[in-house]
């Protein structure tokens, strides 16, 4: 195992990029995949490395502070995505970044600056804290972009002081979940990728 990393968090990010490519939702080399390490640090998947075939030397430690990956090799080009979520609270364990299909085509079909929300749908209840699906849960849309760093900026403005989010779109791009463990955020990203396509399903129904 990278020795920057602990045997644990390590694993735990392979595991959650064979579960991901399992679905179908890291196609080719797509996605990325991080859990935090400690207050100051994280474990995230390098670039262009298939998800389902992770090897320990394909998950690189990255120092929060100093805002670089240790080592030679470089880390995902969304790296800053991450590094907001960590940033923003400290109560996120982990962040699963995925190109489902279903999170894709709904990312598209309701506008950019948009949000997609979800109502009455009993599957609510998979996201942590919440006990019944009375509640409506809201999945912010952004644009995609190459600039990075602008979106990051443009996620913690729009999510900061918001109704608690478990994830966003990016238009064209896919999804974005986290949780306060690896578990939370994968569980997370099944239960929304699921009811985007119950969205899906019923544009058809009611056309």
């Amino acid at each position: 195992m990278n020795d920057t990393i602990p045997a644990r968090v390590a694993e735990e990010v392979i595991a959650a990029g064979a579960f991901v490519a399992a679905r179908g939702w890291t196609p080719a080399t797509a996605g990325n995949l991080s859990a935090r390490i400690d207050g100051s640090s994280m474990a995230i998947t390098a670039s262009g490395v298939d998800k389902g075939q992770l090897r320990s030397a394909d998950v690189l430690a990255f120092d929060l502070a100093a805002n670089r990956v240790r080592g030679p090799r470089p880390s995902s080009a969304e790296t800053a995505l991450h590094v907001e979520r960590y940033n923003a609270d400290p109560a996120i364990g982990a962040v699963v970044h995925v190109h489902a299909k279903s999170a894709t085509v709904v990312s598209m079909l309701r506008g950019i600056g948009s949000e997609m929300r979800f109502e009455g749908y009993e599957l609510v209840k998979a996201l942590s804290g919440i006990k019944t699906h009375e509640i409506g849960v809201t999945v912010p849309i952004f644009a995609n972009t190459q600039d990075m760093d602008g979106l990051a900026k443009d996620v913690r403005a729009r999510l900061s002081g918001a109704a608690p989010c478990f994830g966003y779109l990016l238009a064209g791009h896919g999804l974005y979940a986290w949780g306060a463990t690896m578990g939370d955020a994968l569980r997370h990203t099944e239960a929304l990728e699921f009811l985007l396509s119950c969205e899906l399903e019923r544009r058809k129904v009611e056309r």
